[in-house]
């Protein structure tokens, strides 16, 4: 449990395992996923099971875990919006947390890399715990087979943000001080010596030591600061500017990159990464389930599952017809847009004072949440990717909405109603009937008396859309019967099958 204390004496008798962050990153990984296809699942199952936050093309999910299992660092790189970031996230979230530290040791060194040769060989210890530990503190003498194992001080604790954990954020700002440290001022006024290992503030670097690193936006970067993360990478160790002595920086590095950025990351630092492109996903229903998780603790109203996947369908299109290399419209098809289209259609329904949006306020949500990722160079530039946007949406969002209408009825026909006509025709008069006269929707159709076929059909879209109180299962009912009238006729043709269950 964290916060258990020992001694470097109780962890070399219990043979306690000294891996690389990358080892214990594999480690954990190949046993998740045997935990998983314990479980009855198969290999493709499993992979995905690590991410269920994070919903990647096909394909990409082998790819990530062949080079994490290879013990590689990664460059994510793609358009904005495609998950980067939030995948590098949900790596850190995988990344085993629990490890044994030389108690006060600014960097976490392990316990064994001072009293076991080959272990301090392999992970050199920090000059601040050669030190500490050394004959008589001088760091010259500093022998590990010399030191005796019950005066190393042992901790067992929790990896966590500035220890073990660290992000750096690309910018022309990051200068290689930010990766590598500051001086303390009140240290050097107490030690007098500004080349004193003691009087240094870990950087980035040196945080992230013995655990994780994410680098946003890594093309970003100044060279210089390029250069000391290369050295990391490459050695395992960096040196600051105003320090004697190198420090551990031993750590799994995720880095993520937009398509615009990667020529600025210079040639050896990117041979030091294994590069995997992500896109948008093809698969409509992977962009339904982006939708899904985030909107999962959505509490601002109900959205008809119809406008949803219409509003998907939209940003699918515009990502077919625009190339994702254009930085000023690159973000509107992006991730982001897909999850704010809904929140959007739902914002613009409870402003005009509508708890239930319409087909109406689903265009008007996409227009807002598409505009608003159109970067802003100028305000000519703005006005005319606005037009555009304006124009792509008035085009396909009502052909969007026929399909999705079409499916879902196609759904509830051949599914529950398994094809009978006269059932449908009898669900659709039902519903005409009701749609008009409140009293008839508050009284027979809700409280089991009459109407069967529309009150079944309640249940299905209930269980399926789950709609938020005070709306009932038969209000929201009604609110995607109208959409079915609108737009899919209650018919079911070939072509509104073929979509895959979500």
């Amino acid at each position: 449990m964290p916060g258990t204390r020992a001694t470097a004496a109780d962890l070399k008798a219990a043979h306690a395992p000294v891996e690389a962050p990358a080892e214990r990153f594999r480690r954990e990984v190949l046993k998740s996923i045997e935990a998983v296809r314990a479980r009855g699942h198969d290999r493709e199952e499993a992979f995905r099971a690590l991410f269920p936050q994070t919903i990647l093309p096909e394909g990409t999910y082998e790819d990530l875990l062949a080079a994490i299992v290879s013990g590689a660092h990664l460059l994510f790189f793609g358009p904005s919006g495609a998950g980067k970031t939030s995948l590098a996230k949900d790596l850190w979230a995988l990344f085993p947390k629990g490890a044994w530290i030389v108690d006060g040791c600014p960097v976490l060194d392990h316990p064994m890399s001072l009293v076991d040769p080959k272990t301090a060989a392999r992970f050199p210890p920090c000059p601040i715990c050669r030190r500490r530990f050394a004959a008589g503190g001088d760091i010259a003498k500093f022998d590990p087979a010399a030191i005796d194992p019950a005066r190393v001080p042992a901790e067992f604790v929790r990896l966590r943000e500035g220890y073990g954990f660290a992000r750096v954020q690309g910018s022309s700002e990051v200068f290689p001080d930010h990766l590598t440290g500051n001086i303390n001022l009140r240290k050097l006024e107490e030690i007098g010596d500004p080349m004193n290992p003691l009087v240094l503030e870990p950087g980035k670097l040196l945080q992230a030591n013995r655990g994780f690193l994410l680098i946003d936006e890594i093309g970003k970067l100044p060279l210089g600061t390029q250069n000391v993360l290369l050295q990391a990478l490459q050695e395992g160790t960096v040196t600051p500017s105003k320090s004697r002595e190198s420090f551990p920086a031993n750590f799994v590095a995720i880095a993520t990159s937009n398509l615009s950025d990667l020529d600025s990351i210079n040639d050896p630092l990117s041979d030091r990464l294994t590069s995997l492109h992500l896109g948008f996903n093809d698969r409509h229903e992977d962009n339904r389930r982006i939708v899904a998780l985030g909107r999962a603790d959505a509490t601002d109203g109900f959205v008809p599952e119809i406008l949803l996947d219409a509003g998907v369908r939209v940003i699918e299109t515009w990502r077919a017809k625009t190339s994702e290399e254009n930085p000023d419209v690159g973000e509107v098809g992006s991730n982001r847009t897909l999850i704010d289209v809904g929140e959007r259609t739902s914002a613009i329904a409870l402003l005009a004072g509508r708890a239930v949006p319409s087909s109406a306020d689903l265009k008007a949500g996409l227009l807002h949440a598409m505009r608003g990722r159109i970067r802003a160079r100028s305000g000519d530039s703005f006005r005319q990717n606005e037009k555009r946007v304006a124009e792509f949406v008035e085009r396909y969002a009502e052909p969007a909405l026929r399909r999705s209408a079409g499916v879902y009825w196609c759904r509830y026909f051949s599914g529950p109603l398994k094809g009978q006509t006269g059932e449908a025709e009898g669900l659709v008069g039902e519903g005409r009937r009701l749609k008009d006269d409140p009293a008839l929707a508050s009284g027979p159709a809700s409280d089991g008396s009459g109407f069967p076929r529309f009150r079944s059909f309640a249940g299905y879209v209930n269980d399926r859309e789950r709609p938020i109180p005070p709306l009932t299962s038969t209000d929201a009912a009604l609110h995607v019967f109208r959409l079915l009238e609108e737009f899919s006729l209650f018919s079911c043709k070939d072509e509104d099958a073929d979509d895959a269950p979500l």
